[in-house]
């Protein structure tokens, strides 16, 4: 107990010295370039960001990118998990996912974004092009954690003739479920970061890539800052409360452990 507060302590500390050092480089860079169209200072980027807090278009933005992240991440999720459990069973499949994943991975985003201007909406191609982005990702994430089961336990099974189904419900998910699942914050922050870009380069009006492209076509260096600080603060603090679930989940599986004791 006495260790799990000194790395606490220790986790704090350094986060917040890492939150200093980010504040102390804003400052420096500031006053070496001297230029407010360039570097906003940091009171004004704060004001502007309390402005926002009391702009009714700001959180109509905020909600719907937040939802098209939402919808993005949870939809690669669901499309990645049974591509990675048929790819752990058949290696035909796993072949043939093999070069989709590949070119999914090397889509350049600004083409994608354009291209699909063309043949949907400014509000579809964001999510789209996130989908098409962590997709990828997460079944790569997915596969990595199946084959890093145990694989004496896996002869075991097949010794005792346990069918696949059992098998990926009661072996593979639930021991590669705590490294999935201590992924699933850094690729909500991706896919937010990813989402607001497709914001930017299609114009969405209605979210914060597109008011973030509004401030830069009028040159309010302050609020464009602003806008970057709320999609920084909103990925970390997506992160952090993702990250709870694999704690919640080692809690369960104790728990249940303790109960058949």
């Amino acid at each position: 107990m006495k260790e799990f507060f000194v790395r606490r302590k220790i986790n704090i500390v350094c986060s917040v010295s890492a939150v200093a050092v980010a504040w102390l480089a804003w400052i420096i860079a500031y006053y070496a370039v001297d230029n407010d169209y360039v570097i906003p200072s940091f009171g004004d980027t704060f004001i502007s960001l309390f402005a926002c807090f009391g702009e009714s278009r700001f959180w109509a933005s905020f909600g719907w990118t937040l939802l098209r992240t939402s919808a993005a991440f949870v939809i690669s999720f669901a499309l990645a998990l049974p591509c990675a459990a048929l790819a752990a069973f058949y290696k035909p499949f796993k072949s043939f996912m093999s070069p989709l994943v590949a070119i999914m991975r090397t889509l350049p985003t600004l083409a994608v974004v354009l291209l699909l201007l063309l043949w949907t909406s400014v509000r579809a191609a964001p999510v789209i092009v996130t989908v098409l982005l962590l997709f990828p990702v997460e079944y790569a994430q997915i596969c990595a954690a199946i084959e890093g089961v145990d694989g004496e336990l896996l002869q075991m099974a097949r010794v005792y003739r346990i069918s696949k189904k059992d098998r990926m419900l009661k072996i593979y998910l639930p021991l590669a479920l705590p490294n999935v699942l201590s992924q699933l914050g850094a690729n909500f922050s991706l896919g937010l970061k990813v989402t607001i870009s497709a914001e930017v380069l299609a114009n969405t009006y209605t979210s914060l890539g597109g008011m973030m492209q509004s401030a830069r076509s009028f040159l309010e260096m302050p609020r464009l800052a602003a806008l970057t600080v709320v999609a920084v603060l909103t990925g970390l603090l997506a992160d952090v409360a993702l990250s709870q679930l694999k704690r919640i989940n080692a809690k369960w599986l104790k728990g249940g452990g303790d109960d058949r004791n």
